[in-house]
């Protein structure tokens, strides 16, 4: 699951994109929700790690 942890952003922006494109509203409009996309998915990323450290998790030891 953490592996495909990358798509979350991907998959979060070309949603934001699909809803701005329906609604008509402008990309350069909407350019803050992109914005907002990338530091939710980074805080993520962030905790992740944070939980990994904490926990030593290491993928090679199942």
């Amino acid at each position: 699951m953490f592996r495909l942890l990358f798509l979350l952003p991907i998959i979060l922006s070309l949603g934001w994109y699909f809803f701005l494109r329906h609604n008509g509203v402008p990309i350069k409009q909407g350019k803050k929700g992109f914005v907002y996309i990338l530091l939710f998915s980074i805080f993520v990323l962030g905790f992740f790690i944070v939980v990994m450290q904490l926990t030593e998790y290491a993928p090679t030891n199942l």
